[in-house]
This record gives C-alpha cells, structure tokens and sequence, in this order.
C-alpha cells in the first residue's frame, strides 16, 4: 500500500527543441506537441498544471557525452500525454529532439557503444508495445521484436548479444472447461484461491522474463519461468530494474515473488534469482535471512559483486532498506547501511565501483548521497530544499540526477560533492509567468515529546495582515515522505494559489528520520500520528494570519483514513474535509484490499483475533465507528478501478455524511484507480477540490 504515495511528482523537461521529420509510430493518430496557455494574473489553474513538461528516464551515454529522457506533454482535449524521446550533450546544450510520434517513448537505454539508441514504442502493426532501435541522430527507426503479447519492459545485455525482456502470458490457474462448454457469452469467473485481482486488473495474466538473441532483431526467445506460475517482474509497479545483467553479459539476476494464491497475498517475500545462459540453470540468490522485499539489483563494473535492497521484515512493505552487496564467489553477504538509520532509494555503482551512489529521504528531502563500499562511510554530495531522484552515475565523482520541489518540476541536474548545475529548464518559461507561494521548513513539538518537520506554504503575494483560510495535508502511505515532492494532483503551488496556507506535516509513520519514527504507525492507526495532526493544525491556526475558524483538513489513501478519523475526532477544528480513495471502515479494508500482507502487518492482524490487543485496538478506532461525531462537510472521490482500496469504502462514507445530516458531495470516476490520471479527469477532480473549499473555507463578502 505504501506504493499508493509512489512518486506522484513525475518528472519534467524544456522545450525550444528540433523536431525530426520522423513520423512512425502512432498511424494517423495527432502527435501531441507541447500545449499553448495563457496565464492569467500568474495564477495556477488546473489547465496551467496539465500544461507542464514531463522529465523522465535521463540516461547518459556509455562515454558520459550526451543525454536522453523523455519529455512528456499531455493534451486535455485529447484526454492522453504523449512522451518523446531528446537528447543533448552533456552539459545541456545542442537539445534535439529524436522522435515525433502519436505513440510514447519510453524504457531509454543506448546500445552499440552509443552509436544507436533502444526505447519500447506501441506499435500499429502487431497492436502491442515492442522494441524499436533508432541511431543516436533519430534516424533509421526500426522495430526490432515481434512478440505477440507486447513488451512491458526490456534490457539490453552489456555485450549488446542477448535481451531480457518481459511479456504478459496466460496465468496457469485456468477455469474448468466443462463448466463453460456451450456458454461463449457468459462473463463468469470461477474463483478458488486468493490474488485473483491487483491493483486495477483481474489477474489473467501474468508477466514473465523471456531471454532472447539479440542480431539486429530478436530471435530464439526463451521463456526463463516456462511452467512457472509466478510473476517477473513483480505487480503492479515492477520494471526493468527487476533485471541486472553482468558485465559479462553470460548471467542474469531477475527478481520474483514465488508464491501464488493465498502465500502471494500475505507475503512481500521477492528473492534475487541468477540464471545462467549457458547451461539455463537458476539459482536463488537471497534464502534464509531475507524475507521481506529483495529488489533492484545492480552489478559492481567488475562483476565480483551484487548490490540490491532488502527488507528485513516479512509483511512489512514499509520497512528499512537495507544497501546489501553480495561476493559472487563467495555467496558472502553484507549490510553497507546497517549503522545508518536511514536508507537507500534507489542504488547505482560508481564508474570504479568503489561506491554506490543513492538518493534517500533524510530529514523532510532526498539528497543524493554514496557509500563507500569498502568502509561504509557515507557522504553527502547534494542537498537543499529539494527531492532528487533518477541518480546514474557518469564518472567517478560526478552522476546526473532528476531534481523536483514544491515549486517546480523535475529538471535534469549535474551533481558532484563542489558542483549542482541545471542541465534543463524545460519549465522556465512557464514557471516564470507564474506566482508562486514560499514554502518553509517549521518545527512543530509532538504530544509524546518529539520535533516534527513541516512544510508551510504561503500563497503567492503572501501579506502577513491579511487573513488566510488554511489546509492540513495528511499525508498516504502511510509511510510516504512528505519531503520536496512535486504532484500532478496533491499540488501545494495550486492550493497556495487559490489563496490557501498549507501545512504538511512529517507526522510519525514517514521515512526520512529513522527507523522508529517510520515504525511508529504500525499497529497504531488513529493513534500518535493522528496527534501530530491535531498538532500541526493547532500550530498553523496559532498563526495570526490564519483564520483559524475556516481550516479544512485533506488527504487521500491513508491521508484519506486520516480525514475520515479527525472528521470523528477534531472537537470542531475543521470547517470543510476531503478525502480521496480512504479507508472508512477498517474491518471491511481488511478482506477487501488485495495485498493482504499490508492489511495483515499494519492493522495487527485480522479482526476476528479477539486476543490480539494491537489489532482490537486498530479496529476499535475505525472511523466508521464515530460517524455520530461527524459535523464538518465532506467532499469524497473515489474510482471504481481501485482495488487497492475499494470505492465502495468512500461510498459508505458519503452515504454515512448524508444520512448523519451532513452537506456532502462524492465525485466518481468509473475508470480511474488509486489515481486520477486522465487529463480531463484531473482537471474535473481540481475544480470540484477547489469549488467545494472555497464554498466552506472563504469568507463570503
């Protein structure tokens, strides 16, 4: 569940860009070009939101000379994004832009030494997302792989010989044929066993990781799994980090979750696997001492050693990140983090595979930091108020990196210990007719004598006489940093905009300062994270340019479960409440949610275990029990593809609200999931968000 925060700041990119007379790809479907806007009075509407460049995938060169990623714009009228491919050089200059296409670019890597370029592409002519090669000019597009089933990720080997790639094949659990013999219009489905839905899909399919020649297109595949019913990568979020090839290009580490049905369900326990290709044996990597989540896993330069990360705790998806290296000779293993109480996001070798660069959240950001691989010393090379992400090294003591914040989207940056430079400004133009509202770092005291980090933003022209209404964030996850993220949706520069104070607090239960603080939630919902709410809120109301009758408090996921539970329990702090895709009823969110690992672990346990304090106590504190509490209005958004956590648990909310009395609305997306991600969906969910503030948070003149 903690993969419903994931990442909702996507990455962004700059424009003046030489467009390539290229048109394959897409048919006759309208190639999306970066949309016109106007601005008004620097205001930040949703249509300016849509608007934004979106950076993704910087990949630099294998002699570190020139970068690609992708630039994505979306088109509301269309009602989809479109991404392309650019490159420039390494000190961002001479940016071109590669493809032109109705179709997105994505899965970037270069091959030949950096003479071509590979990416997947949907392709008109199989209806399936395959493999196409370009030169690192744009030209000479070609597909190179025909697999019936698509391509959901692929990498190539360091050789450039042999491509791993995943493909969707039929799950093995198959229905009876004698029970749909003469019946080819029924649209039953017979289930036996749990995992029979994830996500936003009913689990038909499954991915699994095919090996294949690689002699300018793709032969002899081979299915690595054949017979296996298992999934490669792993659901929904898994990619071609899942695979690590050695430098060798004769093996391949995969990463899998072994277990089906009723197992799958109730374990996070990924392993590391080693296939060999020339004798097709498989070895498990990660046994006894691993039981939790073992993911991304990377080959020092050498090939001697195997990085990835690991979680300690069986169930729990929210645990510390362990930086493991394993000796491939050997099999010996170590923890490079086990005296650091933070840990990795993301990992990736220096040139000299002496260190191993990471970015991680520490102390409300995501700096970029490396370790020492042999001392385990760490050091930090960029920090600020700002997140990065997306770190690949391009020389000893210098890597590329994505860098986001409140206030801006992602731009691609040069990162060294003495060097921070913007490599793109894709947004400048458009951030820069924009007024945008501060944000500053604030210490607020806990109930149970500890500091918490807070974010407070100030709306644009912000005058300290005046008086603001004001919005609590709480945060999803539930253990999802609130650091210097950047969100298409939970936007700060929106809210701060429409004229609202925002405060988001670092409540116990994120990552970014320590292990127990991160811990603290578990087991303990509506417990002292819900404190530090009540905390935050009595700070931002202490405020004397905040109108301390007219606060509102907002969230979605847990964030959402939180709104339910102050919307119980606040003695009339807030005058207006939204919650997006929230848990109401905890009970019913223990058997309907889909990774019931994450139900079992967080909520102690399940509810009928009437000798299990922690979960009695959990269940006693479900919001749906203090609906009779209920005197703010509520505005609830739910889409019915979320399987994550059901509609129907903001259904039962708004049903509650209205027949409590309350003023309430519900907003509905039939084909959205965890997320609104349509465009126009998106702006739909912004102006309702907005709307319905305004009406109970302004003061009407």
């Amino acid at each position: 569940m903690n993969k419903t925060g994931l990442k909702m700041c996507a990455m962004l990119l700059p424009l003046a860009l030489t467009a390539c007379s290229d048109k394959s790809g897409g048919g006759d479907a309208k190639v999306i070009e970066k949309p016109e806007i106007k601005i008004e009075n620097g205001m930040l509407t949703p249509e300016v939101l849509e608007a934004f460049g979106r950076v993704a995938e910087a990949t630099p060169s294998p002699d570190g000379t020139r970068i690609i990623f992708t630039l994505t714009y979306e088109d509301i009228e269309e009602n989809k994004g479109n991404s392309e491919v650019y490159i420039m050089d390494a000190d961002g200059k001479n940016m071109q832009r590669l493809t032109k296409t109705a179709s997105s670019e994505s899965n970037l890597q270069w091959i030949e030494e950096g003479k071509k370029i590979a990416f997947l592409r949907h392709d008109d002519k199989s209806d399936a997302t395959q493999i196409f090669t370009m030169n690192a000019d744009g030209s000479q597009q070609k597909r190179i792989s025909d697999v019936k089933n698509g391509i959901e990720c692929f990498k190539i080997s360091p050789d450039g010989k042999h491509v791993v790639y995943a493909s969707a094949i039929d799950d093995y659990n198959k229905n009876d044929s004698t029970l749909f013999k003469d019946l080819p219009k029924t649209t039953g489905r017979v289930i036996d066993d749990l995992g029979y839905k994830h996500w936003d899909e009913w689990v038909t399919k499954i991915p699994h990781p095919f090996v294949a020649e690689l002699d300018g297109e793709l032969k002899n595949a081979k299915d690595i799994m054949a017979g296996e019913p298992f999934e490669c990568p792993v659901r929904p979020f898994g990619g071609a980090e899942s695979f690590a090839w050695s430098p060798d290009g004769k093996q391949l580490v995969y990463v899998s979750r072994k277990l089906k049905g009723m197992d799958y369900v109730f374990s996070t326990d990924s392993n590391l696997y080693l296939y060999d290709l020339a004798s097709g044996k498989t070895e498990q990597l990660t046994k006894e001492g691993f039981p939790g989540y073992d993911t991304d896993p990377a080959f020092s330069p050498d090939g001697k050693q195997l990085a990835w990360l690991s979680m300690p705790t069986a169930k729990y998806e929210s645990d510390k990140k362990r930086l493991m290296v394993m000796d491939m000779q050997s099999r010996q293993t170590r923890d490079l983090t086990e005296n650091w109480d933070y840990w990795p996001e993301q990992i990736a070798w220096a040139k000299n595979g002496a260190s191993i660069w990471f970015t991680g959240y520490y102390q409300g950001t995501a700096p970029v930091f490396t370790i020492d691989v042999k001392t385990c010393a760490i050091d930090t090379i960029a920090t600020g108020q700002c997140d990065y992400a997306g770190v690949v090294p391009v020389a000893d003591n210098a890597a590329i990196a994505l860098r986001h914040s409140m206030r801006e989207p992602n731009e691609i940056y040069l990162v060294a210990k003495d060097q921070n430079k913007a490599l793109t400004e894709v947004n400048k133009e458009l951030l820069g007719q924009l007024k945008l509202g501060e944000v500053n770092k604030v210490i607020v005291p806990t109930t149970d004598g500890g500091q918490m980090t807070c974010w407070e933003i100030l709306p644009p022209d912000f005058d300290p006489n005046k008086k603001y209404p004001a919005i609590l964030y709480c945060q999803g996850g539930p253990q999802q940093a609130v650091s210097q993220f950047w969100s298409y949706r939970w936007n700060f520069m929106i809210m701060a905009a429409h004229g609202y104070v925002v405060i988001a607090p670092n409540r116990h239960g994120v990552p970014g300062f320590g292990t127990a603080w991160n811990r603290q939630i578990s087991g303990d919902y509506g417990g002292q994270n819900m404190q530090d709410y009540f905390a935050a809120t009595d700070y931002i109301k202490s405020r004397p340019y905040v109108d301390a009758d007219h606060v509102g408090a907002i969230g979605a996921s847990y964030g959402g479960f939180s709104v339910y539970w102050l919307a119980g329990h606040n003695n009339g702090r807030y005058a207006a409440l939204v919650a997006h895709a929230g848990i109401f009823n905890v009970e019913a969110q223990y058997l309907e949610t889909e990774e019931m690992w994450f139900a079992d672990f967080d909520l102690g346990g399940p509810y009928w275990d009437k000798e299990n304090a922690t979960a009695q106590r959990t269940y006693a504190n479900s919001p749906h029990r203090f609906v009779n509490e209920w005197q703010a209005p509520m505005l609830i958004t739910v889409g019915e593809l979320d399987y994550r956590i059901l509609a129907s648990q903001g259904m039962q909310a708004f049903n509650a609200a209205k027949m409590h009395g309350l003023e309430a609305e519900m907003l509905v997306f039939p084909d959205e999931n965890h997320w609104v991600l349509k465009p126009q969906n998106a702006i739909l969910w912004q102006r309702t968000f907005f709307r319905f503030l305004d009406k109970y948070l302004k003061v009407q003149k």
